[in-house]
Parts: structure tokens; sequence; C-alpha cells
């Protein structure tokens, strides 16, 4: 269904897809459906997202802000009368919803609708970047249109996938670059102080 995608997407733009696929999977256990998501507390949804930290109140808020606008819109959570609008009147309509962000509308898109999208998060934005693979001013809808321009509609789940992939591999790699540098700069400070 669309709003599963609507809610993955929400929930995975600030997470990396192993949170997601565990937050989904709690999700799954604990709400009947996502109107029962869509009217509980956001205390109850911090809760099951992790810590409660400004990321995970924001996507609290943003579940429960577009999962309203859906269910005001249709009186249902349902997103399936998109499907038969066609890819541009569908697009227009997810980027009205309240909550949902410019890469919550690319997943959709690409997912649900198997349109010529490419949903780019903070992380892969700045892989792109890193790499040297884009303009570094840029911003997330220029270089999002470069990458329509440049990746066929047939290839472009492929290619979300294995950006996203390598972009969350290369924070991980930069994270213990950081720690084995602060290991080797303590050892450092041991030698020098006996």
């Amino acid at each position: 269904e669309m709003v599963d995608a609507l809610v993955y997407a929400i929930v995975s733009e600030n997470m990396s897809e192993a949170e997601t696929q565990s937050v989904m999977r709690k999700f799954s256990d604990y709400f009947l459906d996502w109107n029962d998501l869509r009217v509980s507390r956001a205390e109850e949804i911090i809760e099951i997202l992790g810590a409660d930290r400004p990321v995970t109140r924001d996507i609290a808020s943003a579940l429960t802000r577009a999962l309203r606008a859906v269910f005001d819109k249709y009186n249902m959570v349902s997103l399936e009368v998109l499907k038969k609008a066609g890819k541009r009147p569908a697009r227009q309509t997810l980027e009205k919803i309240d909550g949902v962000s410019w890469f919550a509308v690319n997943y959709c898109m690409l997912i649900s609708l198997q349109g010529h999208a490419i949903p780019l998060t903070k992380k892969m934005i700045e892989f792109l970047r890193s790499n040297r693979l884009v303009h570094p001013d840029a911003d997330e809808r220029e270089i999002e249109g470069f990458l329509t321009r440049q990746i066929s509609a047939d290839n472009a789940y492929e290619f979300y996938a294995l950006l996203r992939r390598h972009s969350e591999a290369q924070k991980k790699v930069k994270s213990k670059k950081a720690k084995v540098k602060t290991k080797t700069k303590k050892a450092k400070s041991k030698k020098i102080s006996h």
C-alpha cells in the first residue's frame, strides 16, 4: 500500500535502512494499523523510535501530521486512490500533505508508483558531495533533478538502493576511523605523560 511506503519514507529519511526496518517491525507489533498510529501520542511513537531526541520527535510529529492529513482528505488512512489518479496528480497531492518531505514524495513515487524519482537522504547527499559526484553548492532538488536525468527510470530503484547502502556504509567507516584516531591520540598522550 502506498501509505506503507509513506510511513517507511518518513522514518527512513533520518534513520538507516536497518533502523527503519526494525522500527517498522515494532510498529506492526505495537499498533493495530496506521489509523492507530495516527491517533497515538507522540511519546508512544518516540519510545518505539528509540531515545527521545530531536530527530525522533520530528519523525513522530511528521508521522501523525501526515496520517491525519491523509485521513482528513480521504476519511481513511489510505492513499490507494492516488494510484488511479496518475503520476503527476499523485505527486501534486503528496506534496501538499502536511508532514511529507521532498524525500518522502520521491520515495512514494519510486516505490509505489514506479515513477522516475530518486529519493535522497541527507547522508546520500553528503556522500555525493564528499565524493565530488555533484556540484558542492547544489541543493537537494538540483541534485535529484541531475540524477534523474542521468539515471533511467528502469534503473532508478537499483541506483537509489546502492547509493543509500554506500552512503550508510561510508558513515560507519568514518566513525571507525574517528575511534581509531581517538585511541591513537590517547595512547600517545599516555606515553608522553609517563
